[in-house]
């Protein structure tokens, strides 16, 4: 196994459009019982895949959600179309 962080699950839809919606579910950071729910529409543009919109949730080990303020990240791979769960 590689030393990259891998998602709790992930899960992927095309879009008629063919923009890509994908939900992942990663541990917490600090307390790994809290969960981070990152949600986005990627989309085929010049340069690679583009993110249109994302969202950012945590969930507390007790059931508390949270809005997760915008990250900048750098475009990468198309992700898969994907109608079945992928937990790992």
């Amino acid at each position: 196994m590689s030393g990259k962080a891998q998602p709790k699950a992930r899960f992927s839809v095309k879009l008629p459009n063919g923009d890509f919606l994908t939900l992942a579910i990663w541990p917490g950071k600090t307390d790994p019982t809290a969960e981070v729910m990152n949600i986005q529409i990627r989309h085929p543009g010049d340069e690679g895949w583009e993110t249109t919109g994302k969202l950012a949730v945590y969930r507390t080990a007790d059931g508390r959600y949270s809005q997760l303020p915008e990250r900048r990240q750098p475009p990468s791979p198309a992700p898969t179309d994907s109608k079945d769960a992928q937990a790992t």
